[in-house]
């Protein structure tokens, strides 16, 4: 990645971060603060989408409360969150980012993951000449467009940390210099061994809820290359979970993506319908969702934390549908179908003792002791000058 570089002259190199939600800030957050050491980095957030909507939890006060103020703070207006209004406000947050990433010229962009949001910002990058450094690249989700829109941006980007040995072979297969793809490890994991968790009396004083042995976590965000309506498969997951009165339910809202405001409303109603054995929440944020790792009993639904970081809290997850098919997983993670039988019967089956044995024990494919120390390392010390313009490997 080059040879490590000594600061000369007072010369400092400026890295922005974009961060757009409350998981990919959770990631990031270790790194920035890794950054932050470095004497010959001048590290930046700008802040986007999420974490600027009130609805969600307006999230930008968790990186403030890292102590990290946004350089800029760029939001994303919706008419609605069909389809043709999510990629309508793509194309008008390329036009902002442009304009924000113009503005601020660092010598290297940070992006993490494979959102629609991020792909604008890394085209407004790559327009301006800023090279991109991209953390969790080679990966695949085949139930969710950012499938797409992930490799797309692994080709926009000059540096990669992949999270897997796998993950970092794809990425040289499709054509980036294997000089400069790393396999770091997930920053989820790492922050699963490394960051520190509340007491479960200082979490549930938090967040106004007690959590039993029976207690489930739940998020379900739409699977975006499904054909099938969002609403009618997160609907057979209430059902499965009424089958489950003896289990208490945190569930978090979705993400943004298209059709989530739907998922919202039922989740608002299953809340009403159950009252206090269900508390709905916008956003735990990353302090307490890691916190609620350590007292759950399970882990429910289909979001990417449910495969890469929850193994490593030895804790069970139930991986549902099509969302994350494809995606490297621990052998002790339980996938299941979308109806509600299915839900159910991997539900049961991670209540079981023998699936905590499997879970606390099963080794996660994720992990990797220092993956904020190599992703802060090699953004510090990589020869700059030389990641552009990039060059296709051919194998």
């Amino acid at each position: 990645m080059g040879e490590k570089q000594n600061v000369m002259n007072g010369n400092v190199r400026d890295i922005v971060i974009v961060t757009s939600t409350r998981a990919d800030w959770g990631l990031l957050s270790p790194v920035a603060k890794s950054l932050q050491s470095c004497g010959n980095v001048r590290v930046s957030i700008v802040a986007t989408n999420m974490h600027l909507d009130e609805s969600r939890g307006m999230t930008v006060n968790e990186i403030r409360d890292d102590g990290f103020e946004p350089v800029a703070l760029v939001p994303m207006a919706y008419a609605s969150d069909s389809e043709v209004d999510t990629a309508v406000a793509m194309g008008e947050h390329l036009a902002d980012m442009s304009r924000t990433l113009g503005r601020l010229r660092p010598d290297l962009l940070l992006i993490l993951g494979d959102r629609f949001e991020m792909l604008a910002v890394a085209s407004a990058a790559t327009m301006l000449h800023i090279p991109i450094a991209h953390i969790s690249g080679g990966e695949i989700t085949m139930g969710a467009i950012d499938d797409n829109i992930r490799h797309a941006i692994s080709k926009l980007s000059a540096i990669h940390f992949a999270t897997t040995e796998q993950h970092r072979r794809r990425l040289v297969a499709m054509g980036e210099q294997p000089d400069r793809v790393l396999n770091t490890g997930a920053l989820g994991v790492w922050n699963m061994l490394h960051a520190p968790i509340m007491r479960r009396e200082e979490l549930e004083a938090s967040i106004g809820f007690n959590i039993d042995r029976t207690t489930l976590l739940v998020t379900y965000h739409p699977a975006t290359n499904d054909a099938e309506s969002p609403a009618l498969r997160f609907g057979a997951l209430l059902e499965a979970l009424d089958r489950h009165k003896d289990c208490k339910v945190i569930i978090t809202y979705p993400n943004n993506d298209p059709n989530s405001a739907e998922i919202i409303a039922m989740i608002k109603a299953y809340q009403a319908r159950r009252g206090a054995e269900v508390l709905a929440v916008p956003s735990l944020g990353a302090l307490r969702y890691r916190s609620a790792l350590h007292y759950v009993s399970a882990v429910v639904g289909n979001s990417s934390s449910g495969v890469v970081e929850v193994p490593s809290a030895g804790v069970p997850v139930v991986n549902i549908g099509m969302r994350q098919q494809g995606r490297t997983a621990s052998e002790a993670v339980i996938h299941c179908g979308d109806d509600a039988d299915a839900i159910d019967a991997a539900i049961t089956m991670a209540l079981t003792p023998e699936a905590k044995t499997r879970a606390r024990l099963t080794p996660n494919p994720y992990q990797h002791d220092d993956t904020a120390e190599m992703i802060a390392d090699c953004l510090a010390e990589c020869d700059i000058a030389t990641l552009l313009p990039k060059r296709f490997y051919d194998i």
